[in-house]
């Protein structure tokens, strides 16, 4: 079986590394981008099996990047899971119009999120 690989974005090296190490353990290849447009090149380059995205990034926003891949029907597919620090009602609203599979607000326990990983990329 191959190697599912993650996509995580967001513009804090701390959390990226974090997360990155700990679904490394679990079997995952992780790519990385601290900014919307790159990720979405990185979207574009790789195919991810799964991504990870914050809402505040440089230069386009997760909501933005988030509507950009979940209406296009050659991304639309690909889970997205929605790690922010934005916690309110209208922002969970946001993420679920744009097309996020899964809304997780910071701080987060990491076993929470490994367990939501596995269980979309089971689905695929």
């Amino acid at each position: 079986m191959a190697v599912k690989r993650i996509l995580i974005v967001d513009d804090e090296p701390d959390i990226v590394e974090t997360v990155k190490f700990s679904l490394e353990l679990e079997g995952y290849h992780c790519l990385v981008s601290y900014d919307g447009l790159e990720a979405i090149e990185k979207v574009h380059q790789e195919m991810p099996d799964l991504i990870i995205l914050d809402v505040r990034l440089p230069k386009k926003n997760g909501y933005q990047v988030c509507r950009l891949l979940k209406f296009d029907e050659k991304y639309k597919h690909i889970p997205i899971l929605l790690l922010t620090a934005r916690a309110q009602q209208s922002d969970r609203l946001i993420g679920k119009q744009t097309g996020a599979d899964e809304y997780i607000t910071k701080p987060f326990e990491m076993d929470e999120l490994v367990r939501s990983v596995k269980r979309y990329l089971e689905k695929s």
